[in-house]
């Protein structure tokens, strides 16, 4: 299934994601740890 990574709106496969991270009962996926690292520190920043 083609995700968005909401840090820098890369589009990928969630199988081929580096990483997930769950904010607020929704699973995002990311195209690397930078991208996670970035999220899990700001969530309400990037969250929907």
């Amino acid at each position: 299934m083609k995700v968005t990574d909401p840090v820098c709106a890369m589009s990928i496969e969630d199988s081929d994601a580096v990483g997930r991270a769950e904010h607020d009962g929704t699973t995002y996926y990311f195209c690397s740890e930078s991208c996670q690292e970035e999220f899990v520190a700001n969530p309400e920043d990037y969250a929907d």
